[in-house]
């Protein structure tokens, strides 16, 4: 069951960065809470509380809260209106759904002049008749009642008819509180009577509360069967008293939803029981077999995509790693036949298709998408300067053999002497070419060709210039 602690409020105070003493809004719904405490000590300036749908069974330590203006206890197991005359300032007071049969006690609210609106609907008060004329004659103070405007017509008429109201009201009280007090007693005997039943069950394991030297186990008087066959037989008998529980008939008392709730907690707690004996220590996983050879493994079930770089002769592994993820989450171990990538714990291992260099491998993140990009030298077939072969080799070559060698040093040959490579001197290339006058050079004349058998040299027609 739940209590209300320090820590659950500050759990619940993150909108005040966790400080309780200055907190003014409190939400503690669905806590399983069954006690009101230390609230009116640690949060003295609360203006809104929110406890709904708990199992609050009395309104208690809440008069110090001075400055609370709504205040919601829906959904509890309240069977009283008390110890709210100290609430000065509260204005909104929700009770929706309780057990409230004594209406009388809504007097002591006639205390808190601010208070104008109040919800009482859902609770065996409010299906008394004259249970609104009532109300509205005794907190004079009310604008609104289960969601529904006072007039004032209405607050007349029922200050008119008050007496009347008051004596039928006290009478129906009567009635509900001798029923109350019977259903309060067959409610623990019922309680008395499981507590006797699981007791035997504690003493007698496997005859289910009975004894087990009754008629009617003697059948069952058997060989021990397997751990698998206890459990299933465990599940299935928890299955049927589940579904006796849920199909028995029951009052819809405060008893009940504490038996109701008690029945679900137990349920979960063997739930959990029967979860942590199925659960099985996973064994490691392995990685690398017993003979040395690697496996192919993706436990973080990432996307890559692994390239063979023909121009820079090295491997290249792209891992889809999650964008916004830590790198300290992330380590990388390079082999000279596998790369290895550990990330949140979980191996990314892949076999690689040549030899790499570890020591000259590089792993880098992606700043666009985050990637891990792992870039991994290869060991064989490294492209290396041309060496010039020895004269005696040549001697030995064929001569139409070496053009083709000439061609073949040309293309393996990749780095250049510097001293012998020139580059175009920018600074005096406007130098170089000097505006100079031009020259009308004189061509040399064309003759004629007395040999030509067609040539005719007619003085008419002026030389070609």
């Amino acid at each position: 069951m739940g209590r209300i602690t320090e820590d659950l409020i500050r759990r619940n105070a993150e909108h005040n960065d966790c400080v309780i003493f200055s907190l003014e809004e409190l939400s503690l719904h669905q806590q399983e809470i069954e006690r009101l405490e230390h609230i009116d000590k640690w949060c003295r300036d609360l203006k809104i509380l929110y406890l709904q749908n708990n199992l609050i069974g009395k309104i208690e330590n809440v008069s110090k809260l001075k400055k609370l203006e709504y205040l919601n206890l829906a959904l509890n197991n309240i069977e009283k209106i008390e110890n709210l005359e100290g609430c000065e300032g509260l204005k909104k007071l929700d009770l929706t759904v309780n057990f409230i049969g004594e209406l009388s006690s809504i007097k002591t609210l006639q205390h808190n002049i601010h208070l104008k609106e109040l919800f009482l609907m859902g609770n065996p008060c409010a299906d008394f008749d004259g249970y609104r004329q009532f109300v509205v004659a005794t907190l004079q103070q009310l604008k609104w009642l289960d969601g529904k405007e006072i007039e004032r017509s209405e607050r007349i008429q029922a200050l008119q008819n008050f007496p009347v109201i008051e004596q039928q009201i006290g009478e129906q009280e009567k009635a509900y509180c001798l029923k109350r007090a019977k259903d309060k007693e067959e409610a623990q005997r019922n309680l008395r009577e499981e507590e006797e039943n699981e007791a035997k069950g504690r003493n007698y394991p496997g005859f289910e509360g009975q004894s087990p030297f009754s008629v009617e186990n003697k059948d069952h008087i058997q060989a021990p069967e397997g751990q698998e066959g206890k459990c299933n037989e465990k599940k299935f008998k928890g299955s049927e008293d589940d579904l006796e529980f849920w199909n028995k008939p029951s009052l819809f008392t405060p008893e009940s939803r504490l038996e109701t709730l008690r029945h679900m907690e137990k349920q979960r707690k063997d739930q959990e029981k029967l979860s942590e004996k199925k659960k099985k220590v996973k064994p490691p996983r392995i990685l690398i077999t017993k003979d040395g050879k690697a496996l192919n493994v993706n436990d973080p079930k990432l996307d890559f995509s692994l390239k063979d770089d023909e121009k820079h002769n090295q491997i290249i592994l792209d891992l889809a790693v999650y964008r916004y993820m830590d790198t300290s989450l992330i380590d990388v171990d390079v082999q000279p036949t596998y790369v290895r990538v550990t990330v949140k714990g979980k191996p990314f291992q892949l076999v690689l298709p040549a030899e790499v260099k570890p020591d000259s491998s590089s792993a880098r993140r992606s700043q666009t998408t985050g990637h891990l990009v792992i870039c991994m030298p290869k060991v064989d077939g490294v492209i290396t300067r041309w060496r010039q072969t020895s004269k005696s080799g040549e001697s030995t070559l064929d001569s139409s053999r070496e053009p083709a060698n000439q061609r073949h040093k040309q293309v393996e040959k990749l780095e250049v002497d510097p001293s012998k490579h020139s580059f175009p001197d920018v600074a005096h290339i406007v130098q170089e070419k000097k505006h100079r006058p031009r020259r009308i050079q004189s061509e040399p004349k064309i003759t004629a060709n007395e040999e030509d058998p067609d040539f005719e040299d007619n003085p008419e027609v002026p030389p070609l210039i």
